[in-house]
C-alpha cells in the first residue's frame, strides 16, 4: 500500500512499477484506479456554469470589499477595483481560451501542466488550492456577522452549522449541488438589485468623501485620503467583488460541451459581476457613508440601516436574504476546493485517497478534509486576515495562467482552440502584469498573511520534491493532455 492508498490500488501483493521520465517519476495504478475516482459528466451546460461563476463572487458584493476603504478611502478603492476589473475581464478572456482548449476538473492547474511540466503545474494548482480552501473561511466569517445582525448568534457554531451543511449537501451530488446553487444565486440577486432601488434615493458625493484625510501621506486629499499609498492596499479588497471567477473550468469535466459552454459560461459571469461590483462599490457608501461602511461586518445591512432605520423592512429583507449572497459563494467555493484537490490527487500531486469517488460520483474526502482545516481557521475571526491569504494564492495562480496562455500560443500554435481570446497574448500579458502587481500589494496590507501563505506554498513545494513527484500517475487527463502534445511535438 503507498501514499496511504486502500488495498487494491495496485494490486495485492504488487510493488508499484516506476517509470522515469526526466526529473519525475510516474507510477503505476491499477487498471481500475481511475475507474474509481469519476465525475458525474454532462451535468452542466453555459447556464449552469455562468451561475456558477456568478455564485463563486457575489459574496463579495455583501462583505469584504469595504474594508478597502479603510485602506484607500473612496477614491483609492474605486481606481483599485478599475485596475482589477481589467486585469479580471482579461484573464476571463485568457482563461475562456484554455478550459475550452484543454477542458479538465483541473483548471488553471491543467493549464499550467501543459504549459509548463509537472512542477510549473503543481506551483499554479497549489496556489489555487489556497485562495479556495482560505476563501470559504473568509466567507463563513462573514455568514456570522450576518446572522449576528439577524438574530444575536455569531461565532463557531454558526461557522460549523455551514460547513456541515453544505458540505452534506455537495455529497449528495453535483447536478443537484448546482442546482441549489444557481437557485440561492437568483435569490442573493434579488437582495442586491433591493439593495440597489433602496440606496439610489440617497445617494450624495459627499458621503464618498467623508473619511478623514491622513496629512502624512503622499498625495493625500478628500478622495484619497490615505494618499497614492491607498491605493495600492485597496487592491486585495477590490479583488474581493471578482475573486474566484476563474474557477469555472473546474467543472469541466462535468460540463455537456466544455469547448461551447465554458466561454459562454465564464465570460457571461464576468459581465454580470462587472455590473454588480460597479454599483454596490458606488452606492454603498454613497448613500450611506464610507467612514461607516470601512469596517463595518455586514455593509449592505449597515448601509440601510442607516438611511431607513434599524427595524425597517427592507433592511431585515437584504439581511434575511442578502444571506443568500454569501451562502452561494460559500457554497460553490466548497464546490471549487473539492475540484482542485481532486484533480491533483488524481494525478499523484496529492494523496491520492483523496480523489476517490463514490456512487454519487463526488470525491467525498477532498470535501471533508479542506472543510474541517477552514472550520478551524474561521475560529481566528480575522476576516480581512483569510482574504489578504487568499488574495495571496489567488494572484499567484493568475499570473501562472496567463504565463501558461502565453507560452502555449507560442509553443503549440496549432493546438485546436474553439474560443480564441481577443487581443491573444496582448490581453493575457497586460493581465498577467496587473496580477503580479496584486501579488505585491498583499505585502503592503499584510506581512503577517503574506507570511502564512508563503509557509504554506513552502511546505507544499516541499511535498511535491521531496514526494509526490516521484509518485505521479502517468493515466491522469492532465498528465495524457500533457503526453499527447509531448508526442505530437516530437513527430513533427
Amino acid at each position: 500500500m503507498i501514499d496511504g492508498e486502500p488495498d487494491g490500488e495496485q494490486g495485492a501483493g504488487t510493488r508499484a512499477e516506476i517509470v522515469h521520465v526526466g526529473a519525475v517519476d510516474y507510477e503505476s495504478v491499477a487498471d481500475d484506479y481511475l475507474e474509481k475516482r469519476q465525475l458525474n459528466k454532462g451535468a452542466a451546460g453555459w447556464v449552469l456554469l455562468a451561475g456558477l461563476g456568478v455564485s463563486y463572487v457575489i459574496s463579495g458584493d455583501f462583505a469584504g470589499w469595504n474594508f478597502g476603504l479603510e485602506q484607500g478611502g473612496f477614491g483609492g478603492l474605486l481606481i483599485a477595483t478599475v485596475l482589477m476589473a481589467i486585469m479580471y475581464t482579461f484573464m476571463v478572456l485568457g482563461v475562456a481560451e484554455l478550459s475550452s482548449a484543454i477542458p479538465t476538473a483541473g483548471g488553471g492547474y491543467g493549464f499550467a501542466r501543459r504549459a509548463m511540466g509537472p512542477l510549473g503545474g503543481f506551483l499554479t494548482g497549489t496556489a489555487i488550492l489556497l485562495e479556495y480552501a482560505i476563501a470559504p473561511v473568509a466567507i463563513a466569517i462573514f455568514i456570522g456577522a450576518y446572522v449576528g445582525e439577524l438574530i444575536g448568534l455569531d461565532g463557531p457554531l454558526v461557522y460549523a452549522a455551514f460547513y456541515i451543511v453544505f458540505i452534506g449537501i455537495h455529497l449528495v451530488g453535483v447536478g443537484e449541488a448546482l442546482k441549489i446553487m444557481l437557485a440561492i444565486t437568483a435569490v442573493a440577486a434579488t437582495a442586491l438589485l433591493v439593495f440597489v432601488l433602496g440606496m439610489i434615493p440617497y445617494f450624495d458625493f459627499a458621503n464618498l468623501t467623508d473619511i478623514a484625510v491622513n496629512r502624512s501621506a503622499t498625495g493625500a486629499s478628500a478622495f484619497l485620503p490615505e494618499g497614492y499609498v491607498g491605493i495600492w492596499a485597496a487592491i486585495p479588497f477590490a479583488m474581493w467583488f471578482f475573486l474566484a471567477i476563474e474557477g469555472v473550468p473546474l467543472a469541466a469535466e462535468e460540463t455537456k460541451n466544455p469547448a461551447r459552454d465554458m466561454p459562454r459560461g465564464i465570460i457571461t459571469a464576468m459581465m454580470i459581476l462587472l455590473v454588480f461590483g460597479g454599483l454596490i462599490l458606488v452606492l454603498a457608501p454613497g448613500g450611506s457613508s464610507a467612514e461607516l461602511m470601512k469596517n463595518h461586518g455586514a455593509p449592505l445591512v449597515g448601509a440601510l440601516q442607516h438611511v431607513y432605520g434599524q427595524s425597517a423592512v427592507i433592511v431585515t429583507f437584504v439581511n434575511v436574504v442578502g444571506l443568500a449572497g454569501l451562502i452561494a459563494s460559500f457554497f460553490s467555493i466548497i464546490f471549487a476546493y473539492s475540484r482542485q484537490v481532486f484533480a491533483l490527487s488524481r494525478a499523484g500531486y496529492l494523496p491520492k485517497w483523496l480523489s476517490v469517488t463514490g456512487k454519487h460520483k463526488v470525491p467525498a474526502m477532498a470535501l471533508v478534509v479542506p472543510g474541517l482545516l477552514g472550520f478551524l481557521l474561521s475560529l481566528t475571526g480575522e476576516g480581512d486576515l483569510m482574504i489578504t491569504i487568499a488574495v495571496f494564492g489567488a494572484t499567484i495562480s493568475y499570473a501562472m495562467m496567463m504565463l501558461s496562455h502565453i507560452i502555449l500560443r507560442k509553443k503549440e500554435p496549432e493546438m485546436e482552440r474553439p474560443y480564441r481570446t481577443p487581443g491573444g497574448v496582448l490581453t493575457s500579458g497586460i493581465a498577467m502584469l496587473l496580477a503580479l502587481g496584486a501579488l505585491a500589494s498583499t505585502f503592503v496590507v499584510s506581512q503577517e498573511a503574506a507570511m502564512w501563505s508563503a509557509v504554506f506554498y513552502a511546505v507544499m513545494v516541499a511535498y511535491f520534491v521531496f514526494y509526490s513527484r516521484h509518485h505521479l500517475v502517468a493515466g491522469a487527463p492532465e498528465e495524457e493532455f500533457a503526453a499527447i502534445a509531448s508526442a505530437e511535438a516530437e513527430l513533427k
